[in-house]
């Protein structure tokens, strides 16, 4: 299995989940956090003079998947977060090992 995690622009979130499903993925976990990416953050004027913002609001949309899903959970986020900006994101892919349900303590998935 796979975890895939984006950060995304918060006002992209939902077509993000649209996009994914739209592939019949549903289970995802969504995060509000801040950030900077190559953009370094922003200048924005306030009262009258100019402000650095440094930390740029975003969200991180985690989503666990099947290793054959993990393709097309990745190319339904970006379908859903690009504005072809900068700062649209990243998207991480990473192995997950075992996958345990708290409710029954059953092992969902064990690699």
């Amino acid at each position: 299995m796979k975890l895939i995690k984006a950060i995304v622009r918060p006002e992209r979130l939902d077509f993000v989940k649209k996009a994914l499903e739209d592939q019949e993925l549903y289970g995802m976990t969504i995060t509000e956090v801040t950030g900077r990416g190559e953009q370094k953050g922003i200048s924005l004027q306030f009262r009258g003079r100019m402000v650095a913002i440094d930390l740029i609001p975003k969200v991180s949309v985690e989503v666990v998947v099947k290793d054959a899903d993990a393709e097309r959970a990745i190319r339904a986020i970006v379908r859903g977060a690009k504005t072809g900006k900068m700062g649209d994101g990243k998207i991480f892919q990473i192995p997950v090992e075992k996958v345990v349900r708290v409710r029954t303590d059953e092992i969902v998935a064990d690699t």
